[in-house]
């Protein structure tokens, strides 16, 4: 999809709604704070899709413009280093800035750089790397590979979370409209209000039926009056919808309720009835302080209690409770990428580490001799033998636990020094404990594959000692924001 150009008509006015203002400690913020900042040139994107402004040697952080962009500026947040602020009037918009294609642009928590063209937001995401690996990790790196862009742009994702909430969050102009609004809704966060929904009308993040499906079960929720979550006081009866589209065809559903009610079935019967495509229908009963239900029993009510991904000709099994990459098709490309940085031969033995389900383990495993699994969760190891199984992979191993509990020497005598190390931790990258099992264990080559370059770039750091970054690759995976994904290659020295 291709974006318009930015409609300047609506130039003075932020679309973004304003923060509270914070205490400020210093002189100059107080008295920033009471004047604000007037006209003021948007010079560079910077990490967390923020942009930067220096002023009077003060280093501001501002979020909801672009570089380019004159604005006037409110302080809204002080710390020793720096600042933060937002926008309240635009005097000039920037040339790179294009129309947001979506009703809910600058309300909803998500896809908050609409408002860049994809070249310009690839470009940042390169910059965001490249810079990242040289402030943080201070590490010699080779010249960094042109970011791999998202096969799709929009519609992309394979499973969006909806909240329910009695008490929908109002835009301005809704207010200002004076007209009755129904406040019983259905959709996502407004940015940093964990009790605060929109309304969401059409999101772009998944292919259909995930919008019909929403929408269904918000008006059979309105006229048939059922109670909605109270995300203050966690009362209510509805509270959370998760749908899972698979390239396959499957369609997953998934209705949290805070307890039983005369209503369930006839509202799962009812979306049997309406979508007969959706191949596995569930629901949790949940009134914990929390919306997660990994520890919780997901009662299948029709169909399969899973659904299925394909990739390069191998199926994998996806649960209620399973993790798959969101992006299905940009998945692909990141697995080839570190399957290409692995070079395997067919003579291997790959530790992968943070396996999950076992994906990058099983994709690799036709050029490898034996792949071995690490994870947490134990429910993502069973998944993972699950999806060797199904697809008659036998030189794989899973094992579940704490990476610096099970990755000791013992573990590595026991099955082997790797030769080729895969690792695909979470955000917040790997424990000392665990760079310094990877120090002693010397394997000829790792693939680090991170979702955060600055957690990537610290480790990467930590390994300098006794390796060297012979390859990088960013890669995109959520476009419109600013999210990164980044594959690093490292040769012993």
């Amino acid at each position: 999809m291709e974006n318009e150009a930015y409609d300047h008509s609506q130039l003075h006015h932020s679309p973004f709604h304003l923060s509270p203002t914070f205490a400020l400690v210093t002189t100059t913020a107080k008295k920033l704070k009471t004047e604000g900042l007037r006209e003021i040139e948007i010079t560079t994107m910077v990490a967390e899709g923020k942009c930067l402004v220096r002023h009077d040697n003060l280093v501001i952080f501002v979020t909801g413009v672009a570089p380019g962009d004159v604005v006037d500026l409110r302080i809204t947040k002080a710390k020793k280093s720096f600042l933060e602020a937002v926008p309240t009037r635009f005097h000039k918009y920037s040339d790179l800035r294009v129309k947001p294609f979506c009703q809910h642009f600058g309300t909803c928590g998500g896809c908050k750089w609409q408002h860049l063209g994809y070249d310009t937001q690839l470009h940042y995401k390169q910059q965001q790397v490249e810079d990242t690996l040289q402030r943080i990790g201070k590490v010699e790196i080779p010249p960094v590979a042109p970011i791999q862009h998202s096969p799709a742009r929009t519609y992309y994702r394979n499973k969006l979370e909806y909240t329910f909430s009695h008490n929908g969050w109002l835009t301005n102009e809704q207010i200002q409209s004076g007209a009755e609004i129904e406040r019983r809704v259905l959709g996502f966060h407004t940015p940093a209000r964990f009790d605060k929904i929109i309304d969401v009308q059409h999101c772009w993040l998944q292919p259909e039926p995930s919008n019909e499906i929403r929408l269904a079960v918000r008006n059979y929720a309105h006229e048939h009056e059922l109670p909605f979550n109270n995300l203050v006081t966690q009362e209510g009866f509805l509270r959370n919808l998760i749908i899972r589209t698979a390239n396959t065809g499957d369609l997953m559903v998934i209705l949290q309720c805070y307890y039983d009610h005369d209503a369930l079935v006839p509202l799962l019967d009812y979306l049997h009835a309406k979508f007969p495509q959706i191949t596995s229908l569930n629901y949790v009963l949940n009134n914990k302080g929390n919306e997660t239900f990994h520890d919780l029993e997901v009662v299948c009510y029709k169909g399969e209690p899973h659904i299925h991904e394909e990739m390069e000709g191998l199926r994998f099994r996806v649960g209620p409770k399973s993790f798959y990459q969101t992006n299905s098709e940009g998945a692909y490309n990141l697995y080839k990428i570190a399957r290409d940085f692995a070079q395997l031969t067919g003579n291997e033995l790959v530790y992968d580490l943070y396996t999950g389900a076992g994906t990058i383990a099983n994709f690799v495993a036709r050029q490898a001799r034996q792949v071995i699994g690490v994870e947490y969760v134990e429910q993502a190891v069973q998944d993972a033998y699950v999806n060797s199984e199904i697809n008659n992979i036998t030189n794989t191993a899973f094992f579940a636990g704490d990476m610096k509990d099970v990755l000791t020497a013992d573990f590595t005598a026991q099955h082997g020094r790797p030769d080729v190390i895969i690792t695909d931790p979470p955000r917040a990258g790997m424990h000392p404990d665990v760079v310094q099992r990877l120090l002693e264990m010397r394997a000829p080559r790792i693939v680090y594959v991170s979702c955060n370059p600055a957690t990537q770039a610290r480790d990467l750091e930590l390994l300098d000692s006794a390796y060297r970054v012979t390859r990088v690759q960013p890669v995109d995976m959520f476009p419109h924001t600013h999210h990164v994904e980044n594959v690093v290659a490292l040769e012993l020295r």
